[in-house]
């Protein structure tokens, strides 16, 4: 008698206590839910598969200073590439960043801790910090 296969794997057993995780979609850039356990997140709305991370992987995530997608990168990288632009951002643990209002708008920069200087994206102007010892510098760590 002939015993009938199936047509795909059948998907791990979600977690006893229904946990799930999330992750950016690798096609369409946006916030999937999926259960602890899965190898691979499918999404609805592009039909893109999204391979997800090994478990105890820490995540990170930014916002692309280009297109100001979401990004979400291992932890510890030092640069993520947006697959929605092409722009390769920076990417600083809160210890490696510091804080200056510019020099004339007072908009709040956020620059490379040590720096020279930053240079306003409101208004363009060049705001000198660092080795110049401005009080206006604030050192940023949690």
């Amino acid at each position: 008698m002939p015993v009938p296969l199936a047509p795909y794997p059948t998907p791990p057993a979600p977690a006893a206590n229904g946990a799930q995780s999330q992750l950016v979609c690798s096609g369409c850039r946006n916030l999937l839910l999926y259960p602890v356990g899965a190898t691979s997140v499918y999404c609805a709305v592009c039909n893109a598969v999204t391979a997800v991370p090994p478990p105890g992987t820490e995540m990170a995530q930014l916002v692309c200073g280009g297109c100001h997608t979401l990004l979400m990168y291992i932890r510890g990288a030092t640069s993520v590439r947006c697959s929605c632009c092409h722009t390769v951002n920076l990417a600083l643990e809160a210890n490696q960043v510091a804080h200056v209002n510019c020099g004339n708008c007072r908009m709040l920069l956020m620059y490379q801790y040590g720096a020279r200087s930053v240079k306003c994206a409101v208004c363009n102007f060049v705001t000198s910090v660092g080795a110049s010892g401005s009080t206006n510098e604030q050192k940023f760590s949690t």
